[in-house]
């Protein structure tokens, strides 16, 4: 493997592990046991990194969200579009979990994540008009669906905060994969109004195994709990 790819991962594990206003390039120079020289000869600074990071991000969610152009979608396809957005999430959590400090320091950064929220908003508009076609959900207004779609994008987007002031005085490395595909609960009970009736139940089965924990204190009667388990 390259020395520049080599810092690229490098890095996006240690911004996971330790985040990243608690990494510097001489931490991540010193995991890899090269120089600091050496790093700076493939990057200028931690910004170039994390940039470079990002778009690695971009192209894996661009991935997961294409859409096939031959068939309508089922559930099957709307069960991996979830899953494979949330683990992309897992892998590159760092970016969400600061992504406000992230946005404000680094122009490139700001103007690239508005154009991919677009493209995502885009994309997901498609995926209920393709899950309408299958049959999954009723038909809605271009309205409705966009009202949607920023709505998903945002449970998706934000989860990760949510779970992070939940752990309020815990270290951010306490949040499990588990916790964050949680959020599938949530992105699932915004859709359940638009089921058609031959897939609710089995819609309601599937969301139960992300059903959101308590977090912090075991008490399965909190506000959160009651709150998730609206149908």
């Amino acid at each position: 493997m390259k020395t520049r790819d080599k810092i690229l991962l490098t890095s996006l594990d240690l911004f996971n592990e330790r985040g990243e206003r608690n990494t510097t390039t001489n931490h991540i120079a010193a995991h890899l046991g090269i120089s600091p020289g050496n790093l700076y000869y493939h990057f200028r600074n931690k910004s170039d990194i994390i940039y470079e990071i990002f778009q690695e991000y971009e192209k894996l969610v661009d991935y997961y969200l294409e859409i096939p152009q031959d068939r309508p979608l089922g559930l099957d396809d709307m069960m991996f579009y979830l899953e494979s957005v949330f683990d992309g999430l897992w892998s590159y959590r760092f970016l969400h979990r600061d992504l406000e400090f992230l946005l404000g320091n680094d122009a490139r950064l700001r103007e690239d994540y508005r154009q991919f929220t677009g493209r995502c908003l885009a994309s997901i508009k498609q995926i209920f008009s393709g899950l309408t076609d299958g049959g999954l959900f009723e038909a809605q207004a271009d309205e409705l669906k966009d009202a949607m779609s920023l709505n998903v994008w945002l449970v998706i987007t934000n989860w990760m905060a949510f779970l992070k002031t939940a752990h309020a005085g815990d270290s951010t490395d306490s949040i499990t994969k588990d916790q964050l595909k949680q959020g599938i609960f949530q992105v699932l009970t915004l859709e359940m109004p638009y089921l058609r009736d031959a897939y609710r139940e089995e819609v309601m089965s599937i969301r139960e195994r992300y059903r959101p924990e308590l977090i912090g204190t075991g008490d399965e009667d909190s506000v959160l709990s009651g709150f998730s388990r609206m149908r």
